[in-house]
């Protein structure tokens, strides 16, 4: 080969020619733009009808989605997002079987019903068993659709439905669809429940389970009305349920005492009674103001609505006076118990103040400093208790709390709506004294007694005076120009100690 200078001309034919794999050319990218594709010229397959109708949804199923995201619907136990997919799955099952013209969406249970339904189920069958009942098996509702809370101006104590009849319906949308391959699925404890009359195929643990459904009705009292009882057949009685006790007593005031046995019905009186009893028991408070001797008779009055299962109205108005006499008397382990029972009476929507006693309860986790608690019923808040005046007055002083505007906390404070009150005072103490550290801190070396007066929300300055002297601080007072001033400077350590004293962890009997 010849060489060349740098001057000569270069053929381009005298390029060598790359192999066809070695490299690929490409266009040099001029923009940040992706290129655009170019566009087949084959043509779309026409949408499914399930893709047409997630595009074009029928009013009803838009009024349903409206109506399951209201406000007035909205319930505490169940978070959004667990409605959200009940209701994905509502719509969607009904478009994959092109039932959303043919079911009524104005009478269909809302998700949350549904979530609450689910939810009690377990309950239901465990109390009674389907081979026991003859309950039917599960509908198709759980298994097409299963889804993956100036002066303090205390009040005295005073007086300040269910729908469901146990009758479980059939969903619109089993009647839309009787069959169902998610139905040959579940597993049956009985295949009677089936219609298979001959119990094909059935194993040895369905025999098992005919047996003991047998041995069950053997102990039924039909049976033993029957043939007599024979020991030699059983070693023991069977144990039969007799329901709830009818009391005959006529006496308005009854002593509690603890059952160890059977209640006698002669002892126990029936609801009359003790309407009459909740009657003569709130004037006997009235007039006498005698706790123990309330307290008393309040547990024989739960006693025997307890053992009657009477559950409606009036005995949550029991539980809500009862409750509000033992927090105007300082008794928290049994305002406690009335709160538990509370709770499992507001669940059932039977009437009463629950935002009042939700405020309490607010009130009560901040006293116990229960954070874990108090984050729960945070979360269960509705947007409608949030407005009640009660549970924006506790929310505001749980707010002021943890902000340390203990300014705004002691305003709250003298304000306070009901009988929060009397919860406030279980813990102001502590607020007061935790106040008086950073006082200490921000103000030296002395501030006027008149200023933790106002900022305290103490009634006078001789309460002040004593608070401060109860805690062990009268060192710490001075009298100067005709004013008692507290040498803050002095008191940091001494009032930082008793702080960290008074925030220990409360531990109350009874608590919730």
């Amino acid at each position: 080969m010849i060489p060349r200078s740098i001057s000569d001309p270069i053929d381009p034919t005298s390029l060598p020619t790359p192999s066809h794999g070695a490299f690929t050319s490409v266009s040099a990218r001029r923009a940040f733009v992706r290129p655009i594709p170019a566009l087949s010229s084959t043509p779309s397959p026409p949408p499914s009808a399930a893709e047409k109708a997630k595009r074009d949804w029928p009013e009803s199923v838009r009024h349903y989605v409206q109506r399951a995201f209201a406000t007035e619907n909205t319930v505490a136990s169940i978070p959004r997002q667990e409605m959200e997919i009940k209701l994905k799955k509502i719509i969607s099952n009904s478009a994959e079987n092109n039932t959303l013209g043919t079911i009524d969406w104005a009478k269909l249970p809302l998700p949350q019903q549904m979530i609450l339904e689910e939810r009690a189920r377990p309950a239901l069958i465990s109390a009674n068993p389907p081979w026991g009942t003859g309950l039917e098996p599960l509908s198709l509702q759980e298994t097409n659709v299963k889804s993956t809370d100036t002066l303090s101006k205390k009040r005295k104590s005073s007086e300040l439905d269910l729908s469901q009849n146990g009758q479980e319906k059939v969903p619109p949308w089993r009647i839309a669809n009787p069959h169902n391959v998610f139905e040959d699925r579940i597993t049956y404890p009985d295949k009677r429940q089936r219609g298979d009359v001959a119990g094909k195929g059935s194993s040895k643990s369905h025999h098992n389970l005919a047996n003991r459904k047998k041995r069950f009705e053997d102990g039924q009292p039909g049976y033993l009305s029957q043939q007599p009882f024979s020991p030699s057949k059983a070693s023991t009685p069977p144990d039969v349920d007799q329901g709830p006790v009818i009391g005959r007593s006529q006496d308005l005031e009854k002593r509690y005492f603890r059952l160890t046995s059977a209640p006698n019905p002669d002892t126990v009186r029936p609801l009359p009674v003790l309407e009459k009893t909740l009657d003569f028991l709130k004037r006997k408070w009235k007039k006498e103001n005698n706790y123990s001797y309330i307290c008393d008779q309040f547990k024989s009055l739960r006693q025997d609505l307890t053992v009657q299962h009477i559950k409606t109205e009036f005995t949550v108005s029991v539980y809500e006076i009862h409750a509000r006499i033992a927090l105007e008397k300082g008794d928290l382990g049994e305002y406690n118990q009335c709160q538990t029972q509370l709770r499992a009476l507001y669940s059932q929507h039977l009437g009463g103040h629950p935002e009042e006693f939700k405020a309490y309860r607010i009130l009560y986790f901040i006293h116990t400093s229960n954070r874990t608690d108090m984050n729960d019923v945070l979360a269960d808040l509705t947007p409608t208790e949030k407005r009640d005046p009660a549970v924006k007055h506790a929310l505001d002083a749980r707010s002021t709390l943890a902000l340390g505007n203990y300014h705004r906390f002691f305003q709250l404070y003298l304000d306070t709506p009901n009988m929060g009150a009397y919860l406030m005072d279980m813990f102001v103490a502590r607020e007061r004294l935790n106040a008086l550290s950073n006082i200490c801190i921000s103000y030296k070396p002395d501030v006027k007694l008149r200023f933790f007066t106002e900022e305290l929300g103490f009634e006078s300055d001789d309460e002040s005076a004593r608070f401060i002297c109860d805690h062990g601080g009268q060192s710490f007072l001075e009298e100067r120009d005709g004013e008692v001033r507290l040498l803050t400077g002095k008191a940091l350590r001494f009032f930082e100690t008793a702080r960290n004293t008074a925030f220990k962890k409360v531990d109350i009997k009874g608590q919730i």
